[in-house]
Order: C-alpha cells, then sequence, then structure tokens
C-alpha cells in the first residue's frame, strides 16, 4: 500500500482541512502530520480505497477513510489521539 500521491490528497483535502483545525500538530509534508519529530498521521492510496494511518499509543492504527461513516469514525478517533497528546505536552511543562 503506498503513501498518498498528490491527486489522492487533493480528494482527501476536506479531510486534512478537519486535521488541520485540530491543532498541535505540524504538517511537515502535505498529508503527514507530526507531534514534535514523532510521526502522527499519514495517508495511504490503494485499489481498495483510501486509508488513514493515525498514532493511537505506540502503534499505528489503519483506519478507512471511504464513506461518510468511516470518515466520522476516523475523525473522531484523530480528535480523541491529538486531545490526549496536547493533554499530556501540557502536564509535561
Amino acid at each position: 500500500m503506498k503513501h498518498a500521491g498528490p491527486a489522492a490528497l487533493d480528494q482527501l483535502e476536506p479531510i486534512l482541512e478537519e486535521i488541520r483545525r485540530l491543532g498541535g500538530l505540524k504538517e511537515k509534508k502535505r498529508g503527514a502530520f507530526y507531534c514534535g519529530s514523532i510521526g502522527f498521521l499519514h495517508f495511504h492510496e490503494d485499489p481498495a480505497g483510501f486509508f488513514a494511518d493515525l498514532k493511537v499509543g505506540d502503534d499505528y492504527v489503519r483506519f478507512p477513510i471511504n464513506s461518510k461513516s468511516q470518515t466520522q469514525t476516523f475523525l473522531r478517533r484523530a480528535a480523541s489521539a491529538v486531545s490526549a497528546l496536547n493533554s499530556a505536552k501540557n502536564g509535561r511543562r
């Protein structure tokens, strides 16, 4: 499964916009989000569709994002993961 290319990212732009609104992440390359120097989220394209790899704890969890309900589930999980990250960062200060 390859990383999402420019055409795929164009189709995923509404999701990318939602992720950018969450705050606390840096988009070092379009569609590749980091928390500090640690990879947090990136996207794949495949004949089966689009997928998001989201860092949850120490592992990446792959989410299909090919329907409205799949996308909503992914965005809820992403928001929760970003919130947990931001809480952890704020607790270390």
